[in-house]
């Protein structure tokens, strides 16, 4: 069932880490596999790609300067809100030991329903390490992928970081408001905790292990982006999943963080169209 097709807003401006930007998109909302999930298709071109948001983060959030700055002519983009996300409300985020693989399934799912058989993949954070997991069970449908931001496994301290940012009274103002203007405080409060604690338990039940055994599986040519000040992820993770997916390549920036692709989109969105059109 798809809802609200091609329907037209633009979306409000919001000054944070994650910023809200202004664009003119098709937004609608498609039943895949018993989940109502809220998606956005930009742009016109043959080449698709699809948006894969990090832990909480929404279209809007955290793709508004890819959605606005990559070419509209080159290539079409479909964002989504995961499940429990954004507009994919209700029912609330369900943070289980697979909710990450769930995720994987879905988005692939909602990809076929759209009549997407080849596409590319963008993913930060979360979604990056869903895109692992997409490019690794679906193989014959992932052209490209670009990752950043995203880890294969949790490692102490890793577990010791997450716990450190659980509080999110402990947050600034400018890193809380954009998310408690979408979801409001209890349940921003509620999920982030949830997330913390299914990482965790990720770390204690299956020994930190997200992708690790999907990198092998990975054989599409693969863009790794590195932030070298990126207080989430280390180094450390950006070299193992390099090391371990057979053609794959890694770019470092050196000013770079975690939202590296929304402080520095101007070079982002480069590196990204020089990629995906690599061998035109």
């Amino acid at each position: 069932m798809i809802r609200s097709l091609f329907n037209y807003a633009r979306q409000p401006f919001c000054q944070a880490n994650r910023s809200i930007h202004t664009s003119l998109r098709a937004y609608a909302e498609l039943m895949v596999n018993g989940k109502m999930l809220h998606y956005e298709v930009v742009g016109k071109g043959d080449k698709v790609a699809l948006c894969l948001p990090g832990a909480l983060g929404t279209i809007q959030s955290d793709f508004g300067p890819q959605l606005t700055g990559l070419s509209h002519e080159q290539l079409k983009l479909v964002a989504w809100d995961p499940p429990g996300y954004g507009k994919s409300r209700p029912p609330p985020r369900q943070y289980k030991l697979d909710f990450l693989n769930r995720d994987c399934d879905l988005a692939a799912s909602l990809m076929k329903n759209l009549g997407y058989c080849k596409y590319s993949l963008l993913g930060w954070s979360d979604g990056g390490i869903t895109a692992m997991m997409i490019a690794a069970a679906y193989p014959e449908n992932v052209e490209k992928m670009v990752i950043w931001g995203a880890n294969a496994y949790i490692h102490e301290g890793d577990l010791k970081m997450y716990e450190a940012i659980r509080d999110i009274e402990k947050w600034s103002p400018r890193m809380r408001a954009p998310l408690e203007a979408t979801y409001g405080k209890e349940y921003f409060k509620a999920a982030w905790e949830g997330w913390v604690d299914v990482f965790t338990a990720i770390y204690k039940e299956k020994g930190g292990d997200l992708c690790k055994s999907d990198l092998a599986k990975i054989t599409c040519p693969t863009l790794i982006i590195h932030g070298a000040k990126d207080p989430m992820v280390g180094q450390d993770h950006a070299d193992y999943i390099h090391e371990n997916i057979a053609n794959s390549r890694l770019i470092v920036m050196e000013e770079g963080k975690h939202n590296l692709h929304l402080r520095y989109a101007n070079d982002f969105n480069a590196m990204v169209m020089d990629f995906l059109l690599e061998g035109e």
